[in-house]
């Protein structure tokens, strides 16, 4: 049966039976797009010219309309029972309805509005699929912008209904990436903002919740001069009183495809280049995570526990030809479990890397690794996710990372056979062993053709044999052969031959191949500069480095070095300018270094890589927080060196995330090697990125080796700042007398040192300390002495922060009007400075003083405008505290609704960054609100 379909939701289109036909130039079109819009309705000539011309019709518009309707009756198929009819004095189109998008869009979208959910939801789903693009998107005349601006607002409504209806059936998590797209798109529209709002906090994202809806707030408020409507009120006030409906179950089924504006994590390598064998390895994973089971676990081992036998390989080619089961994402880690020279990944950074991947924001991840284990089995319950856990050490490294749910598949590779996982968890094993002598052969083939392997088919079995079947062996010999095309393969057979050594076996036993010989043969091929950078990345902990850290490991420009190790497959580009080396060749690499490169070459190198990333951290950290108190990089940039150079905060940002576990090791590695400087000084640019993303543990592991390199060399300024940054650390944790412990020792040394910027940081803590533990005689004193030093040294933004603390201490003391007038020069001075984050605290500590001197109305004018400040910066800790004190004041004032509102608030936020329960801002709210253990 014929059938004709046209759209002008994008560009004006026709198709007869699914083949698209030519339509004619672009006014042509546009007597289209007139007649289809009022289809099987008559369209009169005035009306025609018009749509095609405007205002400025040519002389005789008549004669040209027809010769356009004339082309495209042409155009349509004459066997069609449909088509252009003369009616009255102009034209109709006449058609089925639901063959034109617009008019089926029309139809799907009011029968949505009738409909229960389920239904609305589908008929949504339809009528939005119909827009290809912008309507009337190759038209450009009065007629067709005015028409595409009611259709993107009949657009818009429909998106809006539809939401509304996913949200109604628990789909706020799958809506959020379109909810905030659709938000951005319309600034000043409040329906998108509110249900992106209702997503986020539905989500458990509270706290970017009221971060949105005061964004909208003040754009209403400066672009407009209006308050938000009430609706977008109610829903404000529903979230301060924890009011908010519940969002219900989501109905859909699991496997239904995340919605197009929701971005999820796509994270696998590249499949394998060349893969030939493993027939029944792939059978038995197509079995266990495709059948219809309820455990979806696989885990693939080595038989003999060797690397280079292609279990990565085997993972990601199965992995790539399956990627449509899972819409929800797929996510990639390498645990590094027997990557040389480097301790696995731990289970908390895997962790927090699993997090990250499934959108959870950084602060608002728990300390305790079960805590996070069941945050991320939360964030990826009932989704078809794909998770590839790369080269295991042990079960006890991926249990944590087990998700709760049969909806996701877990890929497991390991060069143990992890046999708990196997009992305990009900993994399908996968052994995997060498390719047989055909297989390796179809490897070789693949690599350098027929022709060259049939004509030496007696060194093509020589190198079969010598590789015993090993893919990562061949395919270095291959690459080999490819590099050198003038060489017979028989030549590189003896090469094989000849050498003596072995590299040592792994784990298991000795190898049945000879990995060392297969490696020094494509070592030998390399360029004299290729090969000193091989060895050298030995020095690199990996799991990958980017140009400017290999160019500082040679002291010289690494691009024509790494494309030659590339070419010989002996480092691969797995992302783009992320260059990784396989574990056994590291082995390899650690060896050729040790014996080719003196102990100078080698010192040499790892100083210049260590410049490279304290060079680049240091600059990140001022970029990231330029209005900390900066220290001077003391050594010199060694020669050969290349700091990475970065414009802004956000590349300063992605910066540190993307090499936040190498800096991790640079600053323990510099700490092994001596350099105490490096050391201390790579602890302190890391210092406050870490403390904004709430791994405390990570600052005390990495001031805790600072200050004992510093020890070693006896340097008092790295002594001092370990102990004070150390001290921090631990009275955000609550650990009072742990931080008097380092700030007595760091007190203690800065007065030897007689350095004044010292022992005024270190009795600007011991006042937080002090102040912390209710002994606000002592914090006042430290705080006094301090605004004297930091005032000697002209150093205004401490002098701002440590005012602040002299009029919380005088609050505290009850000395109201000294409170009042040090925390007003506070204000003043972050104000000056152009500190908002400063100048929230020391309104929050104003709003204090006035409390405590009984003025309720100036104390909640100073708490409101703090919060605001907090809330943009986004301090989580610092709003919850906020809201403590405000509520405090309601209820001073006589407001105990108010008062138990504020708390609320924050208890709630404090349970979503997860305080502990000893926390005293916890403690204080469980007080006010009469709760008792768990809420």
């Amino acid at each position: 049966m014929l059938r004709v379909d046209f759209g002008v939701l994008g560009e004006i289109c026709a198709w007869v039976n699914g083949q698209a036909i030519e339509l004619g130039p672009a006014r042509q079109r546009s007597v289209l797009a007139a007649l289809l819009v009022k289809v099987n309705q008559p369209v009169s000539l005035d009306q025609l010219t018009d749509c095609v011309w405007g205002e400025d019709p040519p002389r005789r518009p008549t004669a040209t309309l027809q010769s356009y309707l004339s082309r495209l009756r042409t155009s349509l198929p004459a066997a069609w029972d449909g088509g252009i009819r003369r009616s009255g004095g102009g034209y109709l189109l006449r058609a089925d309805e639901s063959a034109v998008d617009l008019h089926r869009f029309r139809d799907l979208r009011n029968r949505a509005r009738t409909g229960d959910d389920a239904t609305a939801e589908r008929l949504y789903e339809q009528a939005l699929d119909l827009w290809r693009g912008e309507p009337f998107a190759d038209l450009d005349t009065s007629w067709a912008r005015a028409q595409r601006h009611v259709l993107q607002g009949e657009r818009l409504a429909a998106r809006l209904a539809y939401h509304d209806v996913r949200l109604r059936r628990g789909g706020h998590a799958a809506l959020l990436g379109a909810l905030e797209s659709l938000a951005a798109e319309h600034p000043l529209d409040e329906r998108p903002a509110a249900q992106l709002i209702l997503a986020l906090y539905r989500s458990g994202r509270q706290g970017e919740a009221f971060q949105q809806y005061e964004r909208i707030r003040k754009r209403l408020a400066a672009d407009l001069g209006v308050d938000p409507g009430p609706d977008l009120r109610m829903l404000h006030h529903q979230m301060l009183t924890a009011a908010v409906a519940p969002a219900p179950a989501e109905s859909a089924p699991a496997s239904t495809p995340a919605s197009a504006g929701v971005v999820v994590p796509r994270q696998l390598p590249a499949p394998p280049p060349v893969f030939v064998g493993r027939p029944r390895e792939l059978a038995t994973l197509d079995d266990a995570l495709t059948g219809d089971t309820t455990d979806r676990v696989a885990m693939i081992s080595a038989i003999g526990g060797y690397g280079g036998i292609g279990k990565t390989w085997l993972a990601l080619y199965w992995a790539h030809h399956h990627v449509d089961r899972f819409p929800d994402g797929q996510i990639y880690l390498d645990l590094r479990g027997f990557d040389a020279g480097n301790a696995p990944m731990p289970v908390e950074t895997a962790l927090r890397l699993l997090l990250s991947a499934l959108g959870a924001d950084p602060a608002a991840v728990p300390q305790r690794p079960e805590e996070q284990t069941a945050l991320y089995r939360s964030l990826s319950a009932r989704k078809r996710l794909l998770i590839v856990l790369d080269n295991a050490r042990d079960t006890a490294q991926v249990v944590p990372l087990l998700p709760g749910t049969p909806s996701c598949t877990v890929l497991v590779t390991s060069r143990n056979q992890l046999p708990g996982l196997i009992a305990g968890h009900d993994a399908r094993h996968v052994p995997l062993d060498v390719l047989d002598a055909a297989e390796a052969r179809r490897l070789l083939l693949h690599h350098l053709g027929s022709e060259r392997v049939d004509a030496e088919p007696e060194a093509v079995a020589a190198l079969v044999e010598r590789c015993a079947g090993l893919p990562l062996a061949l395919s270095i010999i291959a690459a080999r052969a490819l590099m050198s095309p003038w060489l017979p393969l028989a030549s590189l057979a003896e090469e094989l031959r000849a050498e003596s050594t072995r590299l040592d076996a792994l784990d298991a036993g000795e190898l049945s191949a000879d990995l060392r010989t297969v490696f020094a043969a494509s070592y030998r091929a390399l360029e004299p500069e290729a090969a000193r950078l091989f060895r050298l990345l030995a020095l690199h902990p990996g799991p990958d480095i980017p140009p400017p850290a290999a160019a500082s490991l040679m002291g010289a420009d690494a691009r024509r070095p790494m494309a030659g190790l590339v070419r010989a497959h002996l480092v691969t580009e797995h992302a783009p300018g992320r260059f990784a080396l396989h574990d056994l060749l590291r082995d390899y690499a650690t060896e050729r270094a040790y014996a080719e490169d003196t102990e100078a070459e080698r010192d040499a190198a790892l100083r210049r890589l260590l410049d490279h990333y304290l060079h680049t951290a240091h600059a990140a950290a001022l970029l990231f927080y330029p209005n900390r108190r900066a220290i001077e990089l003391t050594e010199p940039l060694a020669p050969g060196a290349v700091p990475v150079v970065l414009r802004d905060q956000q590349q300063a940002a992605d910066w540190l995330a993307a090499e936040n576990q190498v800096l991790l090791w640079a600053v323990r590695r510099a700490a092994d090697a001596g350099l105490a400087t490096h050391a201390w000084q790579l602890a302190w640019s890391l210092a406050d990125f870490l403390n904004r993303q709430g791994r405390w543990q990570d600052i005390l592991t990495t001031q805790q080796a600072a200050l004992e390199a510093a020890r070693d060399q006896d340097d008092l300024v790295a002594q001092c700042r370990a102990h004070q940054t150390i001290a921090r650390t631990h009275l955000r944790l609550g650990r009072y007398d742990d931080a008097r412990l380092h700030l007595d020792q760091a007190l203690d040394l800065a007065g030897r040192l007689g350095d004044l910027a010292l022992q005024a940081r270190a009795n600007h803590s011991l006042t937080m300390v002090f102040s912390a533990q209710k002994r606000h005689s002592q914090a006042l004193a430290h705080a006094q002495r301090a605004l004297e030093l930091y005032r000697d040294l002209g150093d205004k933004s401490s002098t701002a922060d440590i005012l602040n603390s002299v009029g919380w201490e005088h609050a505290e003391l009850g000395h109201h009007r000294e409170a009042i007038d040090h925390c007003e020069q506070a204000v003043a001075l972050f104000e000056a400075l152009g500190d908002p984050y400063g100048q929230a605290a020391a309104l929050d500590s104003l709003g204090y003083a006035y409390h405590r001197a009984g003025d309720h109305d100036q104390a909640v004018s100073r708490y409101r405008h703090a919060l605001r400040l907090f809330r943009e910066a986004g301090d989580r800790m610092e709003e919850a505290a906020c809201l403590l004190n405000l509520g405090d004041t309601h209820r001073s004032a006589g407001d105990e609704a108010a008062a138990r509102q504020e708390w609320r608030a924050a208890l709630d936020i404090l349970d979503e960054i997860d305080r502990p329960g000893d926390d005293p801002v916890r403690t204080r709210l469980a007080a006010r609100l009469g709760l008792t253990g768990d809420r």
